[in-house]
C-alpha cells in the first residue's frame, strides 16, 4: 500500500518555526517530483514548493520564498518542509503529494505543479499548522 504521511505541524506563535516532515511507503519516489501544499479554510489548494528527488530542481511560491526551505532524505523517501518566519496567513493544512513515476523531469515537475495538481497523484492526510498573532 501507498502512502504518505505528514508530520511536524502544531501551534506556534507568529515569527516561530516548524519542521514538516513527509514519510514516503510502499513505492520509492526515485527521479521524481514531490512537493508541498496547503490549504487554509475557504481557500484553494495553494502549491507552496516542490523538488525534483533526483537533484533536477526545487521551486518556491513566491509567497514562501526565503522563509521555506524544502529538502529530501532520500535513504528514507522524505521530504521535509522547514518554515521560518511563521505569519498567520500561513496558517492552513499542508499536505505532501507526489508523482508516482520515475524518470520524469524537473520541466514535468514545473507542468504539474498547476492547480488543480492533478499530476500529483499520492497524497497525505496534512498536517495542520496554527499560527497565532
Amino acid at each position: 500500500q501507498v502512502q504518505l504521511v505528514e508530520s511536524g505541524g502544531g501551534s506556534v506563535q507568529a515569527g516561530g518555526s516548524l519542521r514538516l516532515s513527509c514519510v514516503g511507503s510502499g513505492y520509492s519516489y526515485s527521479r521524481t517530483c514531490m512537493g508541498w501544499f496547503r490549504q487554509a479554510p475557504g481557500k484553494e489548494r495553494e502549491g507552496v514548493a516542490w523538488l525534483h528527488t533526483g537533484g533536477g530542481g526545487i521551486y518556491y511560491a513566491d509567497s514562501v520564498k526565503g522563509r521555506f526551505t524544502i529538502s529530501q532524505d532520500n535513504a528514507q523517501n522524505t521530504v521535509y518542509l522547514e518554515i521560518n518566519s511563521l505569519k498567520s496567513d500561513d496558517t492552513a493544512m499542508y499536505y505532501c503529494a507526489a508523482v508516482r513515476a520515475s524518470g520524469v523531469t524537473s520541466g514535468y515537475c514545473v507542468n504539474v505543479f498547476r492547480p488543480p495538481f492533478a499530476g500529483f497523484g499520492d497524497w497525505g492526510q496534512g498536517t495542520q499548522v496554527t499560527v497565532s498573532s
